[in-house]
């Protein structure tokens, strides 16, 4: 029997709990380690890091087949973001040295594994259920009762639609088990906003780890704000106040809010959690409050390099993963007016040094 991370002897059991919670914080930290155990010390670096957050993290949206950089709904054939889209997906392939369709195959890393583990352990289970569930419908047989997962519509939809190519209409076991399978591929897809909340913050964490390589640097994910050095609880019984990734070292503390991508809702959490952070701060030093994002939307990005807290900037860097992208996505911005105008000033601040690439704000986590 292998043995699990602590020697126990269990670690069979481990990885089918793992397993069952295939999205959950536990295997996306073991699927992030297998990762970066493929990859050498001069693949894992700042230059690269961008590379590394997209294989794990960016998808392809099924609906224009081209690498997902904002809303579905206004990024399809016809809108102005498809054409965006287009030139993200072109500089991406691009940049990461694929075709632009083999792209799919190139990222998405970590929802796939996780995907993967999950549909191998719902088959194993299924086999185990199946003598059972078979034993409880034989007073039935004959009788035509539905069988587990039958769906005839989207069969139906299936045969009508290849029926010219095949050569003879599958058996009803089969047609079954595709209709299970199509309805579990869909029901993993709605799984992404999970995993793509605090995957987010793992892979940072991982990333900042693995680049900087600072044994003076502690890195921590979701941890309540005082359990930090130098915070205190803001009032006695409120909910903890948890952050999504801190980087303690000696000369600095630093509170990031990372986020793949902005909701109003978020923009005004940003203001509230920071209020919060000052009140709660107990060393009588500064700390430094960074945003992280993968956000495109110009209007937001500018909101958030532009937010005051009374004559200061709020965050002292807002990182996004690539600023290159940025620029090849929004193209050439020679207009004045509306959203073309907030595309402006946002490559205006990726200029002034104001918004910043994450390789960028790695170099300087590491030299300082």
């Amino acid at each position: 029997m292998s043995e699990d991370r602590n020697g126990n002897g269990n670690g069979q059991d481990a990885e089918a709990r793992l397993i069952r919670s295939a999205f959950g914080a536990e295997n996306r930290a073991r699927l992030i380690d297998k990762y970066f155990s493929n990859q050498t010390n001069d693949q894992i670096t700042s230059e690269l890091a961008w590379a590394h957050v997209y294989r794990l993290l960016l998808w392809v949206d099924r609906t224009t087949g081209l690498g997902h950089c904002y809303e579905s709904d206004k990024s399809q054939p016809g809108k102005r973001w498809y054409a965006r889209s287009l030139s993200f997906h072109d500089w991406l392939s691009t940049a990461l040295d694929v075709s632009p369709s083999d792209l799919a195959r190139q990222i998405d890393w970590l929802f796939l594994r996780a995907a993967e583990d999950l549909a191998a352990f719902v088959l194993r289970e299924a086999a185990k259920v199946t003598a059972k569930a078979q034993t409880q419908r034989e007073p039935y047989e004959g009788r035509g009762f539905p069988r587990p997962g039958e769906d005839p519509e989207l069969a139906a939809m299936v045969r009508n639609t290849l029926g010219g190519y095949l050569r003879s209409d599958p058996p009803v076991e089969l047609w079954n088990s595709l209709v299970q399978r199509i309805r579990q591929y869909l029901a993993l897809d709605n799984k992404r906003k999970n995993l793509v909340g605090e995957g987010f913050e793992d892979v940072l964490a991982q990333v900042i780890q693995r680049t900087c390589r600072r044994k003076d640097m502690e890195v921590f994910t979701r941890r309540a704000l005082y359990e930090l050095p130098g915070f205190n609880r803001t009032r006695e019984g409120d909910k903890p106040n948890k952050v999504d990734v801190a980087i303690i070292r000696p000369s600095a503390r630093t509170l990031v809010t990372a986020k793949w991508s902005v909701r109003a809702d978020r923009e005004k959490q940003f203001v509230t959690d920071f209020t919060d952070y000052v009140n709660a701060e107990a060393a009588r030093r500064p700390f430094e409050y960074v945003f992280v994002t993968n956000e495109f939307d110009p209007a937001r990005l500018m909101r958030a390099c532009e937010q005051l807290v009374g004559n200061a900037f709020m965050f002292k860097y807002v990182v996004h993963i690539s600023t290159d992208a940025i620029r090849a996505t929004y193209g050439e911005v020679d207009d004045k007016r509306g959203e073309a105008a907030s595309m402006q000033t946002v490559l205006q601040h990726i200029d002034s040094g104001r918004l910043i690439s994450l390789e960028r704000w790695l170099n300087e986590l590491g030299t300082t």
